[in-house]
């Protein structure tokens, strides 16, 4: 949705000289027409008087309806949207929809990438989602129509796998699973016709449907896995979130070293130190291979994150040295890599 740049002095100086035109025209008649519009349009130059003096810079927003047979995918969609940085909000009464749109656009929000979900769940208040698609594109904001489906058959045995209800199952229980599958394809048919994208799941695992969500809608490296590399002390606790762990503790400690035992994995004395052990070399040769190889296997699975830690005694030297290292090796693989040292400061 585009908006341009508008004065808003100008904007209360042009509405204050329509409201002086209807309530003393020359002919002196004040028909109620006339006093309701005056009214309104005094109403609205006092709300916006705090913005007299600001002038408001438009931005573009992508508008992204999702929508689709239950089953097909919207979900896990809508959690591919939101690693790749789009503002998502499910299950959206269609009625509220330019309202959600208005707010966002007018307001200090600056949303570049907005997905709203709309489909059957939403019982009978979904009928009106023609009224709101069309309210939208009258208002002047530009949409896009993302729609998921896939086969009858798919859909039965994935909601057989997963034992949730069909929504229109819920609220009508005398339909059957198929029945309420059949029921809410036909409801959904004008819509599918309408739809600028179309995604069949029928064959798409969660993987392959985010590539293909990727495809569409994911911008430079968003659609890239994230990677983050911690390192901890095992005094102090292992992270509990780690998807790869890694324990250097079999080498050399520089904190019985006395002129490197307050210095931090972070400077070269720590490194010149370590490294000068053949072992330390190796290893550190033998983890980064090891992630080189496994991170494209992630990368393909469809993890969007992946949380790699490694450890020493106190979280100081040895571990701090080889996060950073490994750190900087993806980097320059092309990894969105991101270093947090958890017990760098820790008391030792």
């Amino acid at each position: 949705m585009r908006r341009q740049c508008v004065s808003m002095k100008a904007f209360l100086a042009r509405k204050a000289a329509c409201a002086r035109t209807r309530l003393c025209g020359s002919s002196g008649i004040h028909c109620w027409a006339s006093r309701c519009r005056a009214a309104r349009a005094w109403w609205i130059a006092f709300r916006l008087k705090p913005y007299a003096n600001k002038t408001f810079v438009g931005f573009v927003m992508r508008l992204l309806i999702v929508t689709g047979l239950s089953g097909a995918g919207k979900s896990r969609a809508v959690n591919a949207l939101e690693d790749f940085g789009w503002f998502c909000v499910d299950n959206l009464p269609p009625r509220l929809t330019l309202i959600f749109a208005k707010l966002l656009s007018e307001g200090d929000q600056n949303r570049s990438r907005v997905a709203v979900v709309m489909d059957s769940r939403a019982g009978g208040a979904f009928l009106d989602v023609f009224w709101a698609l069309d309210s939208l594109q009258s208002e002047g904001y530009a949409f896009e129509l993302l729609f998921l489906d896939a086969s009858d058959a798919v859909l039965a045995r994935r909601y057989k796998e997963t034992r949730r209800q069909h929504p229109l199952g819920a609220q009508n229980p005398t339909l059957g699973l198929q029945e309420a599958i059949a029921s809410e394809r036909r409801l959904l048919a004008p819509l599918r016709a309408r739809a600028d994208l179309y995604v069949d799941t029928s064959a798409l695992g969660s993987a392959e449907l985010r590539d293909r969500i990727a495809e569409l809608f994911a911008q430079g490296r968003e659609a890239q896995m994230r990677v983050h590399i911690n390192s901890f002390g095992f005094k102090h606790g292992a992270p509990g979130d780690s998807d790869l762990l890694f324990d250097v503790r079999c080498l050399p400690n520089p904190f019985y070293v006395p002129e490197l035992k307050e210095k931090t994995g972070l400077g070269t004395e720590i490194e010149s130190y370590v490294f000068s052990f053949p072992e330390a070399g190796a290893l550190f040769a033998k983890i980064l291979d090891m992630l080189l190889f496994l991170l494209p296997l992630y990368q393909k699975e469809g993890k969007s994150s992946l949380v790699i830690s490694v450890g020493c005694t106190g979280g100081k030297h040895r571990s701090v040295l080889f996060a950073r290292r490994l750190g900087e090796e993806l980097q320059g693989a092309g990894y969105a890599a991101h270093i947090t040292h958890l017990h760098l400061k820790a008391p030792q």
